[in-house]
C-alpha cells in the first residue's frame, strides 16, 4: 500500500511537471515526464495522448504515428483520430489521412479544417471549396482570416488548373496573401495587367505588414516577397518580356529561398526561356527541380510540365536514351497525352528516322482517335519535310473534322498546285462545296470568315472558278460562275468575270451577257479627283498652281506654258588652277589609257636607299632620280625639308599636269599610319 501511495504521489508530481512544461511550450521536457508516467502505467490513455502531442509538437511525426499504431486497443479512433490524420498528412500520406478523417465517428472542427487541407492537396477543388464555405459559415474565432485565405487559394487553383471562371466571393483584400491569391486567379483568366497590379499591391501590403515587426530584417522581407516576385516574373514571361523575367528569376535564385517548390518552378521557367540555347545553364537549373520534397509542394500539372521540359532538354543536349526514357515514363503516366509521343517523334527525326516517327504517330492516332487530328497534322508536316507532298495531302484529307475548313481547303489546293496535280485540287474544292451545301441545308445559313455576307460554299465556288480560270479550265470555271450569278443576279463583279470567261470560249455568248451590264451613266461614280490625288499613298500628286499676277499672267494667257530655263552651275576649279596653262587633254581618261603612261616603275624605292649610316646619301642617286629631270614636275617635299618654289617657275597645277612617276602621296599616308615610329629625316 505504501508503494502504491508513493507511485501515485510521484505520478501527481510528474503530471504537474507535464502541465507546467506544456504551458511554457517546452515539449521536450514534457515528453520526458510523460515517459516516466508511462513507466508507472504503460496503458495510461491520457499519458499516451500527451506523448503523441509532444512528439507532434517536436516534429517527430513518424514516432507519433508509431505510438498510435502500437496502442490501437487503448488509443481508439474516436480518441486520437485528429492526431493520427495530422501525422499522416505531414508525412505526405494524403490518401491515408483522408480515410482516417472519413472513418472518424464525430467530425470535429479540427477534423473539418484538416479535411479541407487534405482535399486541396488531392486537387479536389470543388469539394474543398464546399468544405471551407461550411467552415467559414459555422465558425467564429480568431482564425477566420486564415480560412478566407485558404478559400481564395482554392478559387485561384480552380482558375489556374481547371480554367474555371472564379466567382466573386466578396473577400476584402486586406492582407497580402489575399491579394496574391486574387492575382493568381486573374492570371488563370489571362488578365495579366490586372494581375500585375494586384501583385504590386500585395508587395506593398507585405512590406507594410513585416516592417512593423522590429525583429524582421530586410533579408527576411525579401525572402517573404520571393513568391510574389516569382509570379511577377511569370507574368512578364507570358507578356514576352523574357529579358526582364529572366533578370527577376535570377535575383530570386540568388536569395536562396527555403521553399523548394518555388525554386523548382523558377528553374523550370528559366529552362523554357533558354529553350535550345544556353543548355549548360539549363542543365544546372534542372538540378533545382530534382530537390527533395518538390513532388509534395507542386500540383500534378506543374510536375508534369517539369518532366516534359526535362525530356526536351535531354533531346536538345543529344541525350537520346535519357530523352526516350523520360518520354516513355511520361506516356505510361498519361497514355492519352500528346506531348510524350511528340517528343519521341521529334527525337526520332533528329536521328533521321522519319519513317519510324510517322509509324509511332500513326499508332498513337489509331489508339486515341480523340487526339488523331493533332497527330495527323504532325505526320503531314513530317511528310512535307521528307518531300512527300502528295502523301501529306492524303493524311490531311483523312482528318474528317478539318478537311472542309476553308484553311484546310486552301492548304490542300496550294500543295496540289505545287505538285501540278490540278485535278486533285479541283476535287478538293468540289467536295468542300458539296459538304457546305449540305451543311447549309441543315443549318439554313453559315457565314464565311472572309466574306461575312456570303455563305461559305459560295465563297468556295468563287475561289474554285478563279483557280480553274488560272489553270485553263475555262468551261468548268464558266459553270461555277453561272451558278454564282444565278444566286445573285445583281453581282456585277461575277457577271464581268463570266463575260471575260465566255469571251475566250464563246464570244457571241459574251456579247449577249454584256447587255446585262449596267450603263455607263448608272455606273458613274462621284469621285473627288483632287482629294484622291492628295490622299495618303497616291503615287502621283498634282502640284497646286500658284496665283498668276502681272506679266506672268499675260504670258500664261498669250504664250501658254513656257519651260523655265535651268541655270547652269559653274564647275568647281582646283585651288592651284592657272588659266594660262593648257589643261591636259587626256585628263578624263583612265591612267592606263593615256599616251604617256609607261607602267609602274618597280624597285625605285629600293634603289634610292643608301647603305651607309642613317641620313647619308648614295653617290649618284640624284643623277638617277627621274623626279629631278626637267621633263618631270617636282614631287612633294620630304618630311622635315622646305619646298622653295619661285613665283615664276613653270609648275603645272593639279588636274592639268601630267602625272609624276613616283606616287609621293602614298609615302605620306604610309608614314601617317606608323604612329609609333621614332624620329625621321
Amino acid at each position: 500500500k505504501m508503494a502504491a501511495a508513493a507511485g501515485v504521489a510521484a505520478a501527481a508530481g510528474l503530471w504537474s511537471e507535464v502541465n507546467r512544461c506544456g504551458q511554457n511550450g517546452d515539449f521536450a521536457r514534457a515528453l520526458k515526464s510523460v515517459n516516466k508516467i508511462l513507466q508507472i502505467n504503460k496503458d495510461d490513455v491520457t499519458a499516451l495522448q500527451c506523448k503523441v502531442v509532444c512528439l507532434i509538437q517536436n516534429g517527430n511525426f513518424k514516432e507519433a504515428l508509431s505510438v498510435i499504431n502500437t496502442h490501437t486497443k487503448v488509443l481508439t479512433s474516436d480518441i486520437i483520430a485528429f492526431e493520427k490524420a495530422y501525422c499522416e498528412y505531414r508525412l505526405n500520406r494524403i490518401e491515408s489521412a483522408l480515410k482516417t478523417i472519413q472513418s472518424a465517428s464525430e467530425q470535429t472542427d479540427k477534423l473539418k479544417e484538416l479535411y479541407g487541407q487534405v482535399l486541396y492537396r488531392l486537387e479536389r477543388y470543388d469539394d474543398c471549396l464546399a468544405a471551407y464555405r461550411d467552415l467559414i459559415r459555422n465558425s467564429q474565432d480568431e482564425y477566420e482570416e486564415e480560412r478566407k485565405t485558404n478559400l481564395s487559394a482554392v478559387v485561384a487553383a480552380q482558375s489556374t488548373w481547371e480554367k474555371v471562371v472564379p466567382e466573386d466571393l466578396g473577400l476584402r483584400e486586406s492582407t497580402y496573401e489575399l491579394c496574391y491569391n486574387s492575382a493568381c486567379a486573374l492570371i488563370g483568366q489571362g488578365k495579366l495587367n490586372e494581375a500585375m497590379k494586384k501583385l504590386q499591391k500585395a508587395e506593398e501590403l507585405c512590406r507594410q505588414s513585416l516592417s512593423e515587426d522590429s525583429d524582421v530584417t530586410e533579408e527576411d522581407i525579401e525572402a517573404e516577397l520571393a513568391i510574389i516576385h516569382g509570379q511577377m516574373a511569370y507574368i512578364m514571361q507570358l507578356q514576352g518580356r523574357t529579358e526582364d523575367a529572366l533578370q527577376l528569376y535570377n535575383q530570386i535564385i540568388k536569395l536562396k529561398p527555403t521553399d523548394v517548390g518555388l525554386l523548382a518552378v523558377i528553374a523550370n521557367n528559366i529552362i523554357t526561356i533558354n529553350k535550345d540555347q544556353n543548355v549548360f545553364d539549363s542543365k544546372k537549373k534542372v538540378k533545382l527541380t530534382n530537390a527533395e520534397g518538390v513532388e509534395h509542394k507542386l500540383s500534378k500539372k506543374q510536375l508534369q510540365a517539369i518532366e516534359f521540359n526535362k525530356a526536351l532538354l535531354a533531346m536538345y543536349t543529344n541525350q537520346a536514351d535519357q530523352c526516350r526514357k523520360l518520354s516513355a515514363s511520361l506516356q505510361s503516366q498519361s497514355p492519352e497525352h500528346l506531348l510524350p509521343v511528340l517528343i519521341q517523334a521529334a527525337q526520332l527525326c533528329r536521328e533521321k528516322q522519319h519513317a519510324k516517327a510517322v509509324a509511332l504517330l500513326q499508332d498513337f492516332a489509331d489508339q486515341h482517335p480523340a487526339n488523331a487530328a493533332e497527330i495527323k497534322l504532325t505526320m503531314a508536316q513530317l511528310k512535307i519535310a521528307q518531300g512527300s507532298v502528295t502523301k501529306a495531302c492524303m493524311i490531311l484529307r483523312s482528318i474528317e473534322e478539318l478537311q472542309h475548313k476553308p484553311g484546310m481547303v486552301s492548304a490542300l489546293v496550294t500543295m496540289y498546285s505545287h505538285e501540278e496535280d490540278i485535278d486533285s485540287a479541283i476535287e478538293v474544292f468540289t467536295q468542300a462545296i458539296q459538304w457546305y451545301q449540305q451543311f447549309q441545308a441543315r443549318t439554313n445559313y453559315v457565314c464565311c470568315v472572309f466574306q461575312p455576307k456570303s455563305p461559305v460554299h459560295l465563297s468556295l465556288i468563287r475561289e474554285a472558278a478563279n483557280f480553274k480560270l488560272k489553270h485553263g479550265r475555262k468551261k468548268e470555271a464558266i459553270s461555277d460562275l453561272e451558278e454564282l450569278w444565278k444566286q445573285n443576279p445583281k453581282d456585277v463583279h461575277t457577271l464581268a468575270q463570266l463575260i471575260s470567261a465566255y469571251s475566250l470560249v464563246d464570244p457571241e455568248k459574251a456579247k449577249v451577257l454584256s447587255k446585262h451590264l449596267p450603263s455607263s451613266d448608272t455606273m458613274s461614280l462621284k469621285v473627288d479627283v483632287d482629294a484622291l490625288e492628295n490622299s495618303h499613298g497616291a503615287t502621283y500628286v498634282r502640284k497646286k498652281a500658284g496665283k498668276l499676277t502681272g506679266d506672268n499672267q499675260q504670258k500664261e494667257q498669250g504664250q501658254g506654258e513656257v519651260k523655265k530655263k535651268k541655270k547652269k552651275k559653274k564647275g568647281k576649279l582646283p585651288k592651284n588652277y592657272d588659266p594660262k596653262v593648257t589643261p591636259d587633254p587626256e585628263r578624263w581618261l583612265p591612267m592606263r589609257e593615256r599616251s604617256y603612261y609607261r607602267g609602274r616603275k618597280k624597285g625605285k624605292k629600293k634603289d634610292q636607299v643608301g647603305k651607309g649610316t642613317q641620313g647619308s646619301a648614295t653617290t649618284g642617286s640624284s643623277e638617277l632620280d627621274a623626279s629631278r629631270t626637267a621633263s618631270s614636275p617636282p614631287t612633294s617635299p620630304r618630311p622635315g625639308s622646305a619646298a622653295a618654289v619661285s613665283a615664276t617657275s613653270n609648275v603645272i597645277p593639279p588636274r592639268h599636269q601630267k602625272p609624276a612617276g613616283a606616287p609621293a602621296t602614298k609615302k605620306k599616308q604610309q608614314q601617317k599610319k606608323k604612329k609609333g615610329a621614332k624620329g625621321g629625316w
